[in-house]
């Protein structure tokens, strides 16, 4: 029998809404980064108002996570960012940039959903920086790197236009972004064919950038979200090697098939380990963390050797 690509943890969920010590209604969509020896996890949360809070959790092996006693971050109420973050703060990712991590998330209002950039050294507390998005944006990730002098990222314009599409865009500052190109559009009748968007933080392997993205199909009983990866130049990350020509990872557990939405994993972190294996953080149906191991080697020869056209 074929083993799958992604080994599930056997005691999956990690974390739910019953291991944290406020009032929330679903733990889902985290980040999860090392620092400091631990395993530090950025979960999006609904409160029962519908709208989103983010919390924080550690672990010392990365699977059992206890929640912080207060939410990390929740909808600024005055300032700059209050506008923007009236209907909640969602979906973090984070990426460690020279000696600080950079927390980038959705800022939902009724303006629409534009990405806001954040900055902390120790998780002790989040400093807001910029809104590095119009409206409407979702799902931007940076490399942990500079290219020629400037910081990239993958984002995702939320829109029918290319459609539902990841593209590149360059920075100077991390504030003002441009030099944008669209890199890889959902393929037709595919796994991934309704909408494409970056999910964890690329990481470095030894044949390029190693980019973990969710796909979405349309059935006749709603959409499905899966887990794709695909690869990236190492100097040039506009240049994809390769994307998965199938997917990774896909609703099965009944926690992932049954919850707030139906039929979800959606990851917003990954973290490579030194054996060669990369743990995958994802939200399963929009209510719980879940997590599973993969062999990088793997994923890299998925993105080489079963491929397709990135667009």
């Amino acid at each position: 029998m074929k083993r799958d690509i992604v080994r599930r943890y056997a005691h999956n969920p990690i974390l739910t809404k019953g291991q944290i010590p406020y009032a929330v209604e679903t733990v889902h969509n985290a980040a999860v980064v090392k620092h400091a020896g631990e395993y530090i996890m950025l979960f999006r949360s609904h409160l029962r108002t519908g709208r989103s809070i983010i919390g924080l959790a550690r672990s010392r092996d990365g699977f059992r996570f206890e929640a912080d006693p207060q939410p990390f971050l929740v909808p600024a109420r005055e300032g700059p960012f209050a506008e923007y973050e009236e209907f909640g703060v969602e979906d973090p990712r984070v990426t460690r940039l020279e000696d600080e991590y950079i927390i980038t998330y959705s800022a939902y209002s009724r303006n629409g959903v534009r990405i806001a950039l954040a900055r902390t050294k120790d998780f002790t507390e989040g400093e807001r920086v910029s809104l590095i998005t119009q409206a409407d944006h979702r799902n931007v990730v940076l490399f942990p790197e500079k290219f020629d002098g400037l910081y990239a990222r993958l984002d995702r314009p939320h829109s029918e236009i290319a459609p539902w599409s990841i593209w590149i865009s360059y920075s100077l500052d991390l504030c003002f972004w441009g030099r944008s190109e669209l890199l890889i559009k959902p393929e037709p009748y595919h796994w991934d064919e309704m909408k494409i968007g970056p999910g964890a933080p690329p990481f470095r392997t030894d044949r390029g950038w190693l980019s973990i993205y969710h796909g979405v199909f349309r059935t006749m009983d709603g959409a499905i979200y899966r887990l794709g990866v695909a690869l990236h130049d190492l100097r040039n990350p506009a240049r994809v090697i390769g994307v998965s020509d199938s997917w990774i990872l896909q609703p099965e557990d009944s926690w992932e098939t049954t919850g707030y939405v139906h039929n979800v994993v959606f990851t917003c972190g990954a973290v490579p380990e030194p054996d060669g294996t990369v743990k995958i953080y994802w939200g399963g149906a929009d209510t719980v963390m879940c997590v599973g191991e993969a062999n990088i080697s793997d994923l890299v020869d998925l993105c080489l050797h079963q491929g397709r056209p990135p667009k």
